[in-house]
């Protein structure tokens, strides 16, 4: 039976360009929206925290002048609670449903039916296999090229995206070196398959690179940029492959771009046939149903884990009004897997 659905909901927008998403953003009350042709409603259960919130904030996506307001967050869970007349017999009321759509971060959202994973289950473990998944999948697998026996660095190697990044790398044959901060994060990837760990915090990467693995590294998956991507480059091993899908010390920042050693970049790639390669997930939006099957498959089988911290180390709360505070959470570094922010069927609005 369909849920009465209430008058008004809750969502955030960017009203003003910043880094700083507290200053950036403001939650509103909006009217009750009803889905149309291909559409669906989603009544959201649990939303993705992404590194790139801020850079969406800060409006370092646009390339054509868009200006606030604008809905912010870009993934989710949720409930299908309303069809569009083209969806009826594809979906039902009560079908859960992943999907990656700008404006996530709102109690219900109106959404595409072509950005729609259907899912067994609102079980917070699928989020990962979106923006962070697909993009540790595709990259590994178009610009990666892995193979069986290569070495493989992955940098942040214990949050969202990383996790997921030393699990396929592992699965494809490769010897898998993860970055991280502290410890327990060290632990965590070896309880993942991760075969070196190195916490930088206590380790010289650069040492450990280059006097464990004199011959380089094949695949570098490196999302933190500045000082860590210069020892990545410097580290590269003949015909080695870098793929940047990041840059994240710098997105705190006005420029967006940390500061760090400007290395002449062409002879270090000549002289070992290396390339470095960026990657934005956007570009590969025809490949998102394949890679999410296979994660999903790959997860159903055991072959992977999807592991998601939803705040219970730290103290945000759940709902709209804790996604500042797990913003703050993720660069403070503290996070093991995917940050997820809960929405309680309770608090959303019944006005």
């Amino acid at each position: 039976m369909a849920t009465a659905l209430p008058r008004t909901f809750r969502r955030i927008l960017c009203e003003k360009l910043s880094p700083d998403f507290r200053q950036a953003t403001r939650m509103i009350e909006s009217p009750m929206v009803q889905p149309k042709g291909s559409d669906l409603l989603v009544r959201n259960r649990y939303l993705g925290i992404n590194a790139s919130d801020i850079n969406y904030t800060a409006g370092r996506y646009f390339n054509s002048g868009e200006q606030p307001p604008y809905g912010v967050g870009f993934e989710a869970i949720g409930e299908v609670v309303g069809l569009g007349s083209e969806c009826q017999g594809k979906y039902k009321i009560g079908n859960h449903v992943a999907y990656m759509q700008n404006g996530s971060f709102a109690e219900y959202v109106i959404v595409s039916e072509k950005a729609v994973f259907p899912i067994p289950s609102c079980n917070p473990e699928y989020i990962p296999f979106m923006v962070s998944g697909l993009t540790a999948s595709i990259a590994l697998d178009e610009l990666g090229n892995l193979q069986a026996g290569e070495t493989v660095l992955i940098t942040a190697a214990a949050g969202g995206t990383g996790q997921l990044a030393v699990q396929l790398a592992k699965a494809a044959g490769c010897h898998v070196i993860g970055t991280c901060s502290n410890s327990d994060k060290a632990k965590f990837l070896k309880s993942i398959g991760c075969d070196r760990p190195v916490n930088y915090k206590t380790e010289d990467l650069d040492k450990v690179l280059k006097e464990e693995y004199p011959k380089g590294v094949d695949v570098v998956y490196e999302s933190v940029g500045a000082e860590m991507f210069n020892i990545c480059l410097e580290n590269l091993a003949i015909k080695g492959r870098l793929i940047v899908i990041g840059y994240i010390s710098g997105y705190q920042t006005a420029r967006g771009v940390a500061k760090s050693r400007n290395l002449i970049i062409p002879p270090r790639l000549l002289s070992k046939s290396a390339s470095v390669r960026g990657f934005l997930l956007f570009h590969f939006a025809k490949l998102y149903g394949k890679h999410f099957a296979k994660l999903a498959k790959m997860y159903h089988r055991g072959d992977i884990k999807s592991f998601v911290d939803l705040g219970q180390t730290t103290r945000y709360n759940k709902g709209l009004q804790s996604i500042p505070e797990a913003i703050d959470y993720m660069y403070s570094g503290k996070n093991k897997g995917k940050i997820i922010v809960e929405i309680p069927q309770q608090t959303q609005s019944m006005l």
